[in-house]
């Protein structure tokens, strides 16, 4: 390691039907405040080559997880249809219920011609998605993408946004993501942010030695997990099916309460089913409002049957009145906000809940390019003596997450 500036290593690997290069670049450590600002400006001058994806031939998911299965339930949404999933574990799940009806294969089954016709659709964001690229590429596979990039080819039409690509930068946006790099606590939390400005301004794909990227700690680092209290409130916003909870309850204690905000009616249907399934001193400490979060209550339109994917957008086919977090008048001491777009609202609705309760705060930034630096900037200018951090918990620029800790709690154990 050299002690005074960044070691850093590179290649490329073509992986899209345009020929675009995928880059990656390897750190022996995480940056500095200045390596970290020098390293954006290299950003800022780079062009992204990768584009959204319409696929017009046959289209293969790579990929049989939650995120495999996310994808075909897109796809039927958008009316296009998968001919086939592909997993190295297929026969270990293809008699499963989640996959009954579905052609599942291991790679060794795929026949040649369609590894050359199809485009392959990367359905994963646990691991590192270049050397994926690479090895199926090796495989036969002509034609790889990550699959955000194909859902990006069907906005407005489907609101799924995970795969948005940043417009370049200006100066402005520089100064801005150079303040926010020097606000952060911690060197892995700017190593962190580069990551994922990488990922969305060029389809880079950047590792720092040191510096982990662990979706089993998403919203509850070791940070966050040495602030809370035992018998802490915790606010779950975007509840989902209710696994955030869940978590949170396994890392509280029997004192603790959860208030659950979940507006989309399948989904909070399957929160209170797993509630119901809790012994009864715990469904006791368990409620939930069927409440979309916002900077304010209004009539807005809402895309709901969508699993992890709906939300508030302006062509959703449903209306709700949404309401804030200052509205709903509760004293949390830990906040989190997984609202797929919509977190910096939110957070703007609930600056009075901050400052009388001084939660700690988790929130989701990789929706939209409020992530780069506005919604950080929010939090340093509408929160005092807090300590910020970022960590990313998955690749592909998502899985991007702003924590917020007040000092005062940050000695708590």
């Amino acid at each position: 390691m050299m002690k005074n500036s960044l070691s850093a290593s590179g290649r490329d690997a073509t992986g899209h039907p345009s020929g675009a290069a995928y880059t990656q670049r390897a750190f022996d450590r995480a940056p500095t405040r200045s390596e970290a600002r020098a390293l954006v400006q290299e950003l800022a001058g780079q062009s992204c080559l990768a584009a959204p994806v319409n696929p017009d031939g046959p289209l293969v998911i790579y990929g049989a997880g939650n995120f495999g299965r996310m994808a075909l339930d897109f796809l039927k949404d958008v009316g296009v249809e998968a001919v086939m999933v592909v997993d190295a574990k297929a026969d270990q799940i293809r008699r499963t219920h989640d996959w009954s009806g579905i052609d599942l294969r291991t790679p060794d089954e795929v026949p040649e011609q369609l590894k050359s016709d199809a485009l392959l659709a990367l359905s994963v964001v646990t691991s590192p998605v270049l050397p994926l690229l690479e090895s199926l590429q090796q495989q036969g596979w002509k034609h790889c993408v990550p699959f955000y990039d194909v859902a990006e080819s069907f906005r407005p039409k489907h609101p799924l946004s995970n795969g948005w690509f940043s417009r370049p930068l200006t100066v402005g946006d520089i100064n801005e993501i150079g303040e926010c790099l020097d606000a952060w606590a911690d060197d892995c939390s700017r190593a962190h942010h580069l990551m994922f400005l990488a990922w969305r301004l060029a389809r880079h794909e950047w590792y720092f030695d040191g510096v982990t990227v662990d979706n089993a700690n998403r919203f509850f680092i070791d940070e966050v997990l040495g602030a809370m209290k035992p018998d802490e409130v915790f606010l779950d916003g975007g509840a989902h099916h209710g696994s955030v909870s869940a978590a949170f309850l396994a890392a509280s204690g029997p004192e603790s309460r959860i208030v659950a905000f979940e507006p989309d009616t399948a989904n909070a249907d399957c929160f209170a089913a797993w509630c119901a399934n809790q012994p009864e001193q715990v469904r006791a400490r368990i409620e939930l409002r069927r409440v979309a979060l916002d900077s304010v209550s209004r009539d807005r339109q809402f895309h709901g049957g969508l699993g992890y994917m709906s939300q508030l957008t302006g062509h959703g086919p449903a209306h709700v009145v949404t309401d804030t977090v200052d509205a709903a008048k509760l004293d949390p001491g830990f906040i989190k906000l997984h609202l797929e777009g919509g977190e910096l609202d939110a957070l703007r609705g609930s600056l009075a809940t901050f400052t009388r309760s001084r939660p700690i705060i988790a929130v989701t930034i990789y929706h939209n390019a409020d992530g780069i630096w506005r919604t950080a900037r929010w939090m340093r200018k509408n929160l005092m003596y807090y300590t910020l951090l970022m960590r990313t918990h998955s690749w592909c620029g998502t899985g991007a997450v702003l924590y917020a800790i007040p000092d005062e709690r940050k000695l708590i154990s």
